[in-house]
């Protein structure tokens, strides 16, 4: 697996892909931030001819062919800690993380 889902974010996407009338979860990154890429997430209505798609516990992940090489390899967590809960990226292929943990560098 090029993109893998913890069983607490597949539930978390799964539901909210249900909620938002999506097919799939997009995720991807873009040059940003203080480190050089940051994580996009959004719901994917329709997969793209490049998208390259992974499934796990009955969720489609679609990677576009521009984000593959930086996200191959992460895990998506989602994690509750104390009141706030959060997705929590792991990604083999990142150097650095900024401070404020939103960007990430290779």
């Amino acid at each position: 697996m090029m993109i893998t889902l913890t069983e607490p974010a597949a539930k978390r996407i799964a539901s909210q892909i249900a909620k938002n009338g999506a097919i799939a979860l997009r995720f991807g990154a873009k040059e940003s931030g203080c480190s050089g890429y940051s994580y996009v997430m959004d719901f994917a209505r329709e997969i793209e001819d490049d998208d390259a798609i992974f499934e796990q516990f009955g969720v489609s992940v679609a990677v576009d062919k521009k984000s593959l090489p930086i996200v191959t390899g992460t895990q998506i967590d989602y994690v509750s800690e104390g009141l706030n809960q959060t997705f929590k990226f792991s990604n083999p292929k990142a150097t650095d993380e900024c401070g404020c943990g939103e960007s990430f560098a290779l």
